[in-house]
């Protein structure tokens, strides 16, 4: 089975992204393909490389990031989203705005909307979480 995913909540708001990550490693185990996963709205902070939570919790932002770089996962995060909340996307507007590079986490990439509607026509099963 094909899968499209979309995460809605950010990574503290609720366990609603660790839910979906658990969710994505259990498919792939069991040989199913995760075609896409897009963040939008709050889950876009999933994608903020700067994410520092307690040592003793779950660093979600780097499991996402080894999720894609070990079974290419695409990770798709929604420009729209990412702009009304201050997401820096690119290292020339990181450096435009006086800062030192941009806050994208290693595994993710920007895409608009049009990718998740491609995400629909294309898997066999959508679930959203959040």
């Amino acid at each position: 089975m094909r899968f499209a995913i979309q995460v809605n909540t950010s990574p503290y708001q609720s366990n609603t992204g660790h839910s979906a990550y658990q969710f994505i490693k259990a498919a792939l185990a069991q040989g199913h393909e995760v075609f896409r996963v897009f963040f939008y709205h709050e889950g876009i902070y999933h994608a903020f490389k700067h994410n520092t939570p307690p040592d003793d919790e779950l660093q979600l932002t780097c499991c996402w990031s080894d999720l894609a770089q070990q079974h290419q996962v695409d990770l798709v995060v929604c420009i729209s989203a990412a702009q009304r909340r201050g997401l820096l996307l690119y290292a020339d507007e990181a450096q435009r705005r006086g800062k030192q590079d941009d806050d994208l986490a290693t595994g993710f990439r920007i895409a608009g909307l049009g990718l998740w509607v491609e995400a629909l026509l294309e898997s066999d099963r959508v679930i959203v979480f959040g």
